[in-house]
């Protein structure tokens, strides 16, 4: 569990950018670890790869960035719940704008797990992560991001 406090980022996602980022062989800017989590700070959806039945399945989640753990609340008893105790697992955010073609993406891999002690739930409690779908969502799932890669593309002309 992270140091239990919970400093969300000033400022848009543009704003953050460094102008240093060196380039990848496509022509986009590599960001740093530092960048990756600053910008998984400052957006509220994202998507988790998981495997259920052996196949890779992608599931739309809302989450918080608590330090450097990616917690997403769930309901008890959900495929994903069941599908991510204690698995490997990808988690995937971005940002893109159609009109400028510019934006960002960032990918996180780590082993999610189920966050049961009760300090930890009631601090899971108070972030603020506001599902989307109905009904009760009281289960977190915790995913430490041991490998972090992003990737921002700007326009050019």
């Amino acid at each position: 569990m992270s140091e239990m406090t919970f400093d969300p980022p000033s400022g848009t996602a543009d704003e953050l950018y460094l102008t240093d980022m060196p380039l990848d062989s496509a022509g986009l800017r590599v960001l740093s670890r530092e960048e990756c989590l600053r910008l998984l700070a400052v957006t509220p959806i994202g998507r988790i790869v998981f495997t259920d039945r052996a196949l890779p399945a992608v599931q739309v989640v809302n989450y918080c960035l608590d330090g450097q753990d990616i917690v997403i609340r769930t309901a008890v008893g959900s495929k994903l719940a069941a599908a991510t105790r204690n698995a490997v697992v990808a988690f995937e955010a971005d940002e893109i704008d159609v009109a400028t073609r510019t934006g960002w993406s960032v990918t996180a891999v780590g082993r999610a797990r189920a966050a049961t002690d009760p300090d930890e739930l009631a601090w899971y409690r108070s972030l603020p992560i506001t599902p989307w779908a109905p009904g009760d969502r009281e289960h977190f799932i915790v995913i430490r991001a041991m490998q972090l890669s992003g990737r921002y593309l700007e326009q050019t002309l």
